[in-house]
């Protein structure tokens, strides 16, 4: 039984075994709330199924939980969308950039199965046809593109501040595109044709 502060005997030693008791009955109780939310939500370690909708198509899938949607769109769908690339694989360069209910994401960042129930849109998606999207005429004809690499990212990435804000200024245009990196440098360009959407064209 632990003394009180005002009984003859109370020292620092009572007083942090109180502390002790105390902060360890927290952790126990702590610990087994954990574990009881932990094993409402577990899932896998082996495939799951999963179902997402993909540039307005349902697509459903058996897949890991530790799988990207960048890797589960690029292999594991028939056929694969392969217009997001794999470049830093960590939520840095922006090649992998996908657009999830009307926001752009890192879709080397993001797992499959928490892409679910969200409306994704990949670049494959704009060019309708034979007609490119008039974000990626503007690249075309701005060329605002060299290696290409980058391109679906910065595509995507701006697609999506065209449809929020069609008449962007310079500094939100800039904002919208800093999460994207091109090593070729074509900066200038790219900025040219976000500002200067073109009218959509014929892929020759």
């Amino acid at each position: 039984m632990p003394r009180r502060k005002d009984e003859p005997g109370f020292s620092r030693r009572s007083f942090l075994k109180t502390v002790g008791a105390g902060g360890v009955a927290a952790g126990v109780l702590s610990q087994t709330s954990n574990v009881d939310a932990q094993a409402a939500n577990v899932h896998g370690p082996g495939a799951v199924p999963i179902s997402l909708n993909v540039n307005g198509q349902m697509v459903r899938l058996q897949v890991e939980p530790r799988v990207t949607l960048l890797d589960a769109l690029r292999t594991r769908v028939t056929p694969p969308l392969t217009g997001a690339k794999r470049v830093c694989d960590r939520g840095a360069c922006g090649a992998c950039t996908m657009i999830a209910d009307g926001k752009t994401i890192y879709a080397c960042s993001t797992l499959a199965i928490e892409a679910q129930g969200r409306r994704i849109r990949t670049v494959e998606s704009f060019t309708q046809g034979t007609v490119l999207h008039p974000v990626q005429q503007a690249f075309c004809d701005k060329d605002g593109l060299m290696c290409g690499f980058c391109t679906p990212g910065f595509v995507t990435s701006a697609v999506a501040l065209l449809e929020r804000t069609p008449k962007p200024t310079v500094e939100q245009a800039r904002r919208a595109l800093d999460g994207n990196i091109c090593r070729c440098g074509t900066y200038v360009r790219v900025l040219e044709a976000t500002l200067n959407p073109g009218t959509g064209g014929t892929r020759g």
